[in-house]
């Protein structure tokens, strides 16, 4: 691969400034200006990818539901190659995500409460990226498990999930994910004869 080929190209560098920026100091305190600046390109080049700031957040959700998926997923697979249940791995993930550095809670969360706006577009697709988020825990209960222990459970499930990631951005900490998962799978063990199917 050349040194060409390896260099981001303008949206790239447009979405991943946009991203580092909205998540570390929030999206109504970062100006296109500052943006257009740090990821170096014109702005011509920012409007003739993105018309809006407001397409511009929302083209950076989607980017970030991309990113959130493979790492749950990646998660997942190690936690099934060592013979580890997937719920298992999820929850690895979850408690990995709360130690890297800068971490800010939930993008979803913070557009939508920034943004205040329940018709706005990034707004929207943050309740729909939810919606999937919790459809994934569920799935996830269902082969690990059984579906009816699925259905049952995922809804508090996906609660505590939601809870740990406000409660680790205030307590700056990650134990909250390892009180997430007993709290979990307590919840879960409370159905006589379910046993994990991995």
């Amino acid at each position: 691969m050349s040194k060409t080929e390896k260099q981001p190209s303008a949206r790239q560098r447009l979405l991943q400034t946009a991203e580092r920026l909205f998540y570390a100091e929030g999206i109504r305190a970062v100006g296109i200006d500052r943006i257009i600046a740090e990821a170096e390109v014109a702005k011509t080049t920012l409007y003739s990818h993105f018309p809006s700031k407001d397409a511009l957040i929302l083209a950076v959700l989607q980017k970030r539901e991309v990113d959130v998926d493979n790492m749950f997923e990646k998660a997942i697979e190690r936690s099934v190659q060592k013979g580890g249940a997937k719920l298992e791995g999820f929850f690895s993930g979850l408690k990995r995500w709360f130690q890297q550095p800068g971490f800010r809670g939930c993008s979803f969360i913070n557009a939508a409460v920034e943004l205040a706006d329940s018709q706005h577009d990034a707004s929207q697709f943050a309740s729909a990226h939810k919606q999937r988020f919790h459809s994934r825990i569920e799935e996830l209960i269902a082969e690990d498990y059984s579906p009816a222990v699925a259905k049952a459970t995922s809804a508090a499930i996906s609660l505590l999930v939601e809870g740990a990631i406000i409660s680790a951005v205030l307590e700056a900490s990650a134990k909250p994910a390892d009180t997430a998962k007993a709290t979990a799978m307590q919840l879960i063990d409370s159905f006589p004869g379910m046993i994990p199917s991995h």
